[in-house]
């Protein structure tokens, strides 16, 4: 799995930590990391919880390549 640049890009643009998202998402601080650099894919439970912290689809987890464009849609 690739770095979720995507996902970093989202969590700095909202000013947040890999903590503060993590605590709201209620998960732990590792595990989030693991999710945005590729290491490890959420489930649907955890992607839903981190979309709405941040506000984006969940289903950007799952897709292959996450498009800039798709990405522009949800965080504008």
């Amino acid at each position: 799995m690739n770095q979720r640049t995507w996902l970093l890009n989202i969590r700095t643009t909202a000013n947040m930590t890999q903590e503060e998202v993590a605590n709201e998402a209620e998960i732990k601080r590792p595990y989030y990391s693991q999710i945005e650099s590729g290491v490890r894919r959420p489930s649907v439970q955890v992607a839903k919880k981190i979309s709405e912290v941040l506000g984006f689809d969940w289903a950007l987890f799952f897709e292959n390549e996450c498009s800039e464009k798709r990405q522009s849609v949800h965080t504008a």
